[in-house]
């Protein structure tokens, strides 16, 4: 029977959403905690430090700036959650603090020490011997000193740029016999590692050829040779310290003409963005502190004095050392098994069933990159379009695609300038595009183009056959290493007549919004999704099998979240796998009872988007299935372009339903969102088997299985 549906439940009321910039410093937490646990092989925790320490800073850039503009501007209104602005900026203060103390921690009291007991160590330059010290001086002279730019501050000389997270020192230096203390800012070049190795068998700089190893801190060999730099002057005090600026830069978008020339524009002016956080050692001295806040228009409170590295993301020199013992075992990708025989016709083996690909458990290379190179030598296809949201410096689609257009193919390639951290690199694609015939389209005005989708059109024997993949993640060969992302190579009409519209509205003008089989953002998937949603409700109250599955990197947007609670009030049964923050509080009761969050962390970055929906079906295979490149966000079903595709293959359904019961029963890598915000880390029970999914992880255990390919010889008679 329906459960009777609470009507004293405010859903406007903001105690009921938990706000998005705590939400996503506590998935900031939970990658520390990776660099946390023991049970980690040492170099991945290494990883974790820096990847933390990486997504701090991205925090800072895009939140922080914008929430420090807002009040700049007197823009105080509060978020879903009731928080006003200033309120906001203060509790991510704290909690960045304490973030902070758990990088420290992690590293001065338990990973640095460990390194040391598997010979790898961080030296400071006052623990070289006086020996170590003159040979690695003599390295500083003839490798160093001539790149450095010692920038005087005086009445003669401005206060100079400081570019963003770039590492600095600011130097007091004085005129033998005078009182008179001047600035200087020195920034320690990107061009040099910033560890150096340093042997007494080896020349400084190159690597022994024993196991053990030892490096000092460039910052603090270029500091302990300040004499050297400011030749006759007294060195009277120096401070390390980093600046962070903001991303967030008004570009109004919507109204240029020359979106190409608009997105270039904004680059240069990014990089003069304002300054919004410093960081620095411990103690620092308060006399150049004072200068670098009054130059950077700076308060104290935007100061961050801490020990340990200033750049944790400098720590991935040691990752990338040959202990292959401290890492966990290298994957590669396994050959889709229907795509395993390299003879074999890509487009015959689509046009038999659907293919769905799951990355990086499956290579990439051997399905998704071998669809658009074939497409682009085979004499048969006339025609490939692509969205190109991120990809690699050395795309091998950007080869391909280039290619075929010299083979007199018509190609066409939407190119989003405004990918943010990418924008310089797409605008370099898009000429190197535009150079070779390739048709370049810059997305639409006032809409970001994150769309993940190819179209192939083939010369085919009963007439022109479209071939399409649509997937959840971008077109990186480097990513689709490291992240989760599903795919589907498709020539089922339904799917491909809705591309061909999907293209024609990205790269010319057609204003057809009416999509068959696609959800597309933003005309018509979230209506769709809000209908889905409603469709379970009216499954639960009239008694049948009512359930939601959803697994996404981030669930923001009020509007879905206001119809899963709904949902749950009616009975329907939702389990939610999200990765990134989640603005849903679960487990309220007569509220969100009926729902759970799960969040996964671990080896790889879960970043596939799929959704499941029961619509009166006991058999989950039975029901609803989609993927697709949109989170749960208001950005991507209001602001972007989103395609989200159906998933009509039974076998294709069951693969996805696997993944998700694979996550479901992750004790490993798996937290767990409570009411008040807050995640717990799942536990095996003590019963597990050693070699569960419990106790093994999501990760290790689709490794295992992409190994074996069970799903493929489990299933082979369906």
């Amino acid at each position: 029977m329906p459960k009777d549906k609470p009507t004293n439940i405010d859903l406007d009321d903001p105690a009921l959403y938990i706000g998005r910039d705590i939400s996503w410093l506590a998935f900031n937490r939970r990658v520390l905690g990776e660099a946390t646990s023991e049970t980690n092989p040492l170099l991945e925790r290494v990883k974790f430090l820096a990847i933390g320490a990486s997504n701090l800073d991205e925090f800072f850039m895009k939140r922080i700036g914008l929430l420090k503009r807002l009040k700049e501007t007197g823009i105080d209104a509060p978020s879903h959650d009731g928080m006003s602005v200033r309120q906001q900026l203060n509790a991510a203060r704290v909690t960045i603090a304490e973030l902070q103390d758990i990088q420290v921690n992690a590293w001065e009291t338990s990973i640095k020490p460990a390194l040391a007991a598997e010979d790898i160590n961080i030296l400071d330059y006052t623990d070289l011997k006086k020996k170590q010290r003159a040979k690695i001086d003599e390295w500083f002279r003839v490798n160093v000193f001539p790149i450095l730019t010692p920038l005087a501050v005086d009445p003669g000389h401005r206060f100079p740029f400081i570019s963003n997270l770039s590492l600095n020192l600011g130097v007091l230096v004085a005129k033998p016999g005078e009182t008179e203390n001047l600035f200087a800012r020195l920034k320690v070049p990107d061009a040099i590692p910033r560890l150096i190795p340093v042997s007494e068998d080896a020349p400084i700089g190159s690597f022994p050829d024993t196991d053990s190893l030892s490096f000092v801190p460039l910052f603090q060999i270029i500091t302990n040779n300040l004499p050297m730099i400011f030749a006759g002057m007294e060195v009277v005090d120096v401070l390390p310290f980093r600046v962070t600026r903001s991303l967030e830069v008004q570009q109004g978008s919507e109204d240029a003409e020359d979106l190409l020339e608009h997105v270039e524009t904004a680059l240069r002016l990014r990089r003069f963005a304002e300054p919004i956080r410093i960081e620095t050692v411990p103690d620092p001295s308060q006399q150049i502190l004072d200068l670098l806040l009054e130059e950077l228009e700076l308060d104290p409170q935007d100061v961050y004095a801490r020990p340990g590295p200033l750049e944790y993301e400098d720590l991935m020199e040691l990752y990338k050392l040959d202990r292959p013992a401290l890492k966990d075992k290298a994957w590669l990708g396994v050959v889709p098994p229907r795509l395993a025989d390299d003879e074999l016709d890509i487009f015959a083996a689509i046009r038999e069933r659907d293919i769905l690909l799951h990355h990086p458990y499956e290579a990439f290379d051997a399905s998704v990159e071998r669809f658009i190179e074939t497409a682009a030598n085979d004499p048969n296809v006339l025609a490939i379009k692509q969205t190109l949201y991120r990809t690699s410096r050395d795309s091998p689609f950007i080869e391909s695609l280039i290619h075929a257009a010299e083979e007199g193919k018509q190609v066409a390639c939407l190119v989003e300038l405004r990918a943010r951290m990418d924008e310089d690199k797409n605008v370099r694609f898009a000429r190197q595009l535009e150079g070779h015939g390739v048709h370049v389209a810059y997305g639409v005005v006032g809409l970001k183009t994150h769309s993940k989708c190819s179209l192939v059109v083939r010369r085919e024997p009963d007439g022109l056959r479209s071939y399409a993949h649509l997937g959840t993640g971008n077109y990186h060969p480097d990513t689709a290493q490291l992240y989760t992302d599903f795919g589907l190579l498709t020539c089922n009409s339904e799917i491909t007549d809705d591309v061909v519209n999907v293209f024609n509205y990205l790269t010319g003008r057609s204003l057809n919004t009416d999509y068959n089989s696609l959800l597309v953002a933003p005309f018509t998937m979230r209506d769709r999704f809000y209908a889905m949603i409603d469709r379970e409700i009216d499954n639960a109250n009239a008694g049948k099998p009512a359930r939601i599955i959803a697994k996404m990197n981030q669930l923001e947007d009020i509007g879905i979240i206001k119809k899963l609670y709904q949902a749950s009030q009616a009975g329907v049964e939702i389990a939610m796998i999200v990765r990134g923050f989640c603005c849903l509080r679960p487990s309220i009761k007569g509220l969100s009872e009926n729902i759970t969050v799960h969040a996964n962390i671990g080896r790889f970055l879960e970043h596939s988007r799929f959704f499941h929906f029961a619509n009166g079906h006991e058999d989950p295979i039975d029901g609803d299935w989609y993927i697709g490149s949109a989170d749960w966000m208001s950005r991507n079903l209001n602001n972007r372009v989103e395609v989200v595709t159906p998933v009509y293959d039974e076998f294709a359904r069951r693969r996805m339903l696997e993944v998700i019961e694979v996550n479901l029963a992750d004790r490993k890598n798996a937290y767990k969102l409570r009411s008040d915000g807050h995640y717990i880390r799942l536990e095996p029970d003590p019963n597990d088997e050693p070699d569960s999914i419990a106790r093994i992880g999501t990760f290790d255990a689709l490794c295992q299985r992409a190994e074996r390919s069970t799903w493929i010889n489990s299933l082979s008679d369906d």
